[in-house]
């Protein structure tokens, strides 16, 4: 298991870059149930109930989830970026919460009181987290009795059609974040610390029309952030035959899911 963590600063002090990798995956994703929706009904969730967000970045969840959670919950948003803090309070305002709170925290060590919170959710965060075993420890901390940790993930299958085709200016022919932090190591962390794990698989796959969107989401991260024109040039070319091998779309298999798991009563 490796860390992600390296050029967090730069890559999450705003949602720009993020948002590459949003629209490749909201105008491809092809599933019956939207990913944002699907984890939003699997959470162990109850009216009147205290709910941390750590990692929550833009809070996008929260736009699409609010309509299928109770009414009524305590929000806190968490973030090591203030400006993802900033962006995420506001988008949850005018959402029907009881309260939303913003916070800048570190996941490794939350400015929470023990036994403060119902649900501790980490979206697609950990495999940022030079430490995720201390990160699970603190969301174990601060969840009162009876309450869950969730956590999402990729794993290793994940969009591999895409990350073969980075392969040409140094990135990973695999999911970098399920290399840091997928499946297997997810089980096991949680398990270590809570025991027993709820895993949930989100049935999708990926139906890519547009090669722009490719190039955008794959250069908005290292390495392809810093590519050389060379290299940019050789992925574009890779990506372009991509599309015309299938005929102008690129299909592949989405690999993500949700992990629960419950401190003791």
């Amino acid at each position: 298991m490796t860390s992600m963590s390296s050029g967090n600063a730069e890559q999450y002090s705003d949602s720009r870059k993020l948002a590459a990798r949003g629209r490749l995956f909201s105008q491809s994703m092809v599933a019956e149930t939207p990913w944002f929706e699907w984890v939003a009904r699997r959470l162990p969730l109850a009216v009147g109930n205290r709910l941390l967000d750590i990692g929550c970045g833009p809070a996008w969840f929260w736009a699409s989830a609010a309509p299928h959670v109770p009414a009524g919950l305590d929000l806190t948003l968490a973030d090591l970026s203030p400006g993802m803090v900033e962006e995420a309070v506001a988008r949850c305002a005018a959402l029907p919460f009881a309260s939303v709170t913003g916070r800048i925290a570190d996941a490794a060590s939350l400015p929470f009181a023990d036994e403060s919170f119902d649900l501790v959710l980490a979206m697609h965060m950990l495999y940022h987290v030079a430490d995720p075993a201390a990160a699970i420890a603190e969301a174990h901390r601060v969840l009162r009795p009876g309450g869950a940790l969730a956590v999402t993930t990729n794993g290793i299958g994940d969009m591999r059609a895409i990350y073969e085709l980075t392969t040409v200016f140094g990135g990973s022919p695999v999911n970098p974040a399920a290399l840091a932090f997928g499946f297997e190591d997810a089980e096991r962390s949680m398990g270590a610390c809570f025991g027993a794990v709820e895993t949930a698989i989100h049935p999708a796959s990926m139906r890519v029309a547009d090669p722009e969107d490719v190039i955008l989401a794959m250069t908005s991260f290292p390495p392809g952030d810093r590519a050389s024109e060379t290299e940019l040039a050789a992925f574009r070319a890779s990506v372009e035959e991509a599309f015309a091998r299938g005929g102008g779309v690129l299909a592949c298999p989405k690999e993500t899911g949700l992990f629960i798991s419950r401190k003791a009563a």
